[in-house]
């Protein structure tokens, strides 16, 4: 039986095995890394005490997987635009595209970017893609005309769902940019449901991933007692973030 009905389960398992590959390439070198960036030596001293660290190595340990889990969390954003950009209809642009954006269906004439969360964008880079999404969409020479543009923030502020006009703060200007009902936020549970269909989608996914990761961990790392414990402690976390109370 496949894991969901909205993807294929071969491009489900290889976008998770790409984050899963970058991670434990940035845990394998972290030691290496460790001075290529200045590290903070008087947060160091204060971590070591507050925290309850018993040595310099405890705390160049969680030093150590500090600096890996940020080079994890840079890849999170690519698994949704990986798992979303394979639904069928849909197009993953990929980094780099001229397209100006990450996510493309042109059967619905939508254009999406992709942040994993609702702080990625400061005020001003938000007033920056605003403008590229009306530079996108309101020219008629442009290949996009018509479309509507989604800012999709995947784990929002608070579990409350949304989807309305992205009308950033110009500090600049010191007003808000225009209304345009075509350029639009949304949050990750009801942009997942979007592509996919499904309302619950991403709900769905977040509970097939264990048993995904378990599979790849076992069969492509060669990790064969590999198993994520206490489920239903993360499975917490996603409906604190994710489901409106």
């Amino acid at each position: 039986m496949a894991y969901l009905t909205w993807i294929t389960d071969d491009l489900l398992k290889q976008a998770v095995k790409n984050v899963l590959e970058k991670s434990l390439i940035a845990k394998k070198n972290a030691p290496q890394n460790f001075n290529k960036n200045v590290v903070d030596p008087f947060g160091s001293l204060f971590e070591m005490s507050a925290f309850g660290l018993a040595s310099f190595d405890d705390w160049k340990e969680q030093e150590l997987n500090r600096q890996a889990q940020k080079t994890l969390q840079n890849h999170i954003g690519n698994l949704h635009q990986d798992i979303l950009g394979n639904v069928k209809g849909w197009q993953n642009l990929k980094v780099g595209s001229n397209a100006g954006s990450d996510l493309v269906c042109t059967d619905q004439k939508i254009v999406a970017e992709i942040k994993n969360k609702y702080n990625t964008l400061t005020g001003g880079k938000q007033v920056t893609l605003y403008r590229e999404f009306d530079n996108l969409i309101s020219p008629k020479a442009s290949s996009y005309h018509g479309y509507t543009a989604y800012y999709v923030t995947i784990i929002p502020k608070s579990p409350i769902r949304f989807d309305k006009e992205f009308t950033p703060s110009d500090k600049e200007k010191g007003a808000r940019c225009f209304t345009n009902p075509k350029i639009r936020m949304i949050d990750g549970a009801s942009f997942y449901a979007l592509v996919s269909g499904v309302d619950n989608a991403l709900e769905q996914f977040y509970k097939v991933l264990p048993q995904v990761i378990e599979e790849i961990m076992k069969n492509d790392f060669s990790m064969p007692n590999f198993e994520i414990k206490d489920k239903q402690n993360f499975a917490k976390i996603f409906a604190q973030a994710f489901l409106e109370k």
